[in-house]
């Protein structure tokens, strides 16, 4: 699919040795790990940041997301879909972060109050584009569900852009000031 040899692919999946990660409560199921790992070459995200230099601030001006989601029975209402995941993964890039309290395991930023998610001025240029391949594999009709697909690779996307922007790699999301000016 992308011309990498399957010998070269690894997966990993709960391995206590990962960085930590949200959880994403709709893909449990091996299957469905797998055939996204089959199907890498059909959902691809491209991101354009800007980066101040002097305060490492950075935001995200444009996401184009291409999805290969199936028969698409409304577009209005499913690149809607695939626009709240985009900025679902804006803010698992930039702003959310379940900070915990170590000694008690309190979450101390249990409220929306101290929980940073995306605003209006942090969602700028968004497009999304459907990739039309009707799958009679998957059910009769070709219709493959959108559910959260739209913030898959929307985070690592923003992070390669951050690093050609900034020659820094970001691994340990979300990308913030301290982590740009780091040696």
């Amino acid at each position: 699919m992308l011309g990498l040899p399957l010998d070269n692919v690894t997966m990993k999946l709960g391995d206590s040795t990962l960085p930590q990660s949200p959880v994403e409560g709709g893909s449990w199921i091996a299957a469905s790990v797998a055939n996204g790992i089959a199907t890498t070459s059909d959902a691809a995200v491209f991101a354009e940041v800007k980066v101040d230099e002097q305060l490492g601030i950075v935001r995200v001006t444009r996401v184009v997301s291409a999805v290969a989601a199936g028969r698409i029975l409304n577009t209005k209402t499913a690149r809607s879909q695939i626009m709240g995941g985009v900025v679902w993964g804006i803010g698992m890039a930039l702003h959310e972060e379940t900070l915990v309290d170590h000694n008690f395991g309190r979450i101390m930023n249990a409220n929306i109050a101290e929980y940073h998610v995306p605003a209006n001025a942090d969602v700028h240029d968004i497009e999304v584009i459907f990739v039309d391949e009707p799958d009679d594999i998957v059910n009769p009709l070709g219709i493959k569900g959108l559910g959260e697909i739209g913030i898959v690779g929307v985070a690592a996307a923003i992070a390669n852009a951050v690093y050609h922007a900034t020659g820094k790699r970001v691994r340990d999301l979300p990308i913030t000031l301290d982590k740009l000016m780091r040696d």
